[in-house]
């Protein structure tokens, strides 16, 4: 019997990874599916499906297996609720999603008592992921868009800024670190509004701010149809044709709707973001392929489906170079500082913050072969997220 016992570890150790390697990995997706934050959501729902289609659904012996839960993106107890049972009873191995901040703030003492990997794709508040050891974000912060902007701004020969933003945390810390680097860079703040974040009527702040004559408009609020409403008072007042410039966030000019609404009316429009589906690299061109056979008949892809993108590419990474077998402190060592090219370009995570490294672009809105595009007019690279 001496002898045999060798063999009979041996025989179970090797039953085990045999059940690991036949067990799907699971990953549960947080996110607003419905509701008026579902235009991040959904996006989410496409990177997915544009990777698995372009990678497979298997990786290191594992088959991939997606659970969405749906939380509407402001309803924290649904997001908890969600967590809660992905984990106890799905049996994930990643959380990822979070639409917005709260849902993301709400999951990460979970997380962390779970040692469960989340990672966050869409939520921009600075700082959230000091909240879980186990949190990582793969989309962006407010100040790797807004701060480098205002000193970009204050290059390019734009003296003079009035701002406008929505009355509201992020609104207002988007006016702060603009107008930080915009003033340290040598340019003026000749004037300043807060709209408030339900239904705002522009018309009045675009004529104030024609009044005051400044050489640009830096404007941000957190939803799309913000961007329609003020680009539609700024062109229909004429502060295009008095020579003011129109600045702000990428999403203010969504290739969809905000392009298709405005027309010709956001041309010159000049936003900051992390993607243009313009960007000619060979990891863009691989994925907008790949997106128009995963998603057939879906509005183009934004940010955030890039997000989800390669958030999907870090995990097949993550379970890769752990053989299969992934427990959250091992796999937190993995994407920890991890670097990979993406369509957006060259990404990589800070070790220290578990927040993303990557290029800021600065888009004009222009008429490209007859239709409006996000076309880049400079890179800002390797923009660190805070």
């Amino acid at each position: 019997m001496k002898h045999r016992a060798p063999i009979a570890i041996l025989s179970t150790v090797l039953l085990a990874g045999q059940a690991l390697a036949q067990e799907p990995l699971r990953i549960g997706v947080i996110a607003a599916l419905t509701g008026p934050f579902a235009n991040t959501g959904k996006p989410f729902e496409d990177g997915i499906k544009t990777y698995m289609l372009q990678y497979g659904d298997q990786v290191a012996g594992r088959k991939i297996e997606i659970i969405y839960r749906d939380d509407g993106g402001t309803n924290v107890d649904q997001s908890k609720r969600a967590a809660q049972e992905l984990i106890t009873r799905d049996h994930v191995s990643f959380l990822i999603g979070f639409s917005l901040t709260p849902s993301a703030m709400a999951v990460a003492p979970i997380a962390t008592q779970a040692k469960m990997p989340m990672i966050v794709m869409n939520a921009v508040t600075n700082g959230i992921t000091a909240k879980s050891p186990y949190m990582l974000r793969t989309s962006m912060t407010m100040h790797q868009m807004t701060g480098p902007f205002g000193a970009w701004t204050a290059k390019n020969k734009i003296g003079k800024v009035y701002t406008l933003v929505s009355d509201y945390s992020t609104g207002l810390d988007a006016e702060a670190r603009f107008t930080k680097e915009f003033s340290a860079g040598g340019g003026k703040v000749v004037g300043s509004a807060r709209a408030p974040l339900a239904n705002p009527d522009y018309s009045p702040f675009v004529q104030r701010i024609k009044d005051e004559k400044p050489d640009a408009l830096f404007f941000f609020a957190p939803g799309v149809e913000d961007g329609i409403g003020l680009l539609k008072a700024f062109s229909d007042k004429g502060l295009d044709k008095a020579g003011i410039k129109f600045l702000g966030v990428g999403d203010m000019t969504s290739e969809t709707p905000t392009l298709e609404a405005l027309g010709d009316r956001a041309l010159g429009a000049v936003t900051v973001l992390n993607y243009a589906p313009s960007l000619d690299n060979d990891a863009n061109k691989a994925f907008l392929k790949s997106y128009a056979q995963a998603v057939p008949g879906r509005p183009p892809a934004t940010f955030v489906t890039v997000a989800a993108y390669d958030t999907m590419g870090m995990i097949y990474e993550t379970v890769r170079k752990l053989g299969g077998a992934v427990n959250g402190d091992k796999a937190m060592q993995v994407l920890a500082g991890m670097k990979r090219d993406s369509p957006r370009g060259p990404i990589s995570i800070d070790p220290a913050t578990r927040d993303i490294v990557q290029n800021m672009y600065i888009r004009e809105v222009k008429k490209v072969n007859g239709k409006l595009v996000n076309e880049p007019i400079a890179v800002l690279r390797d923009v660190s997220p805070n």
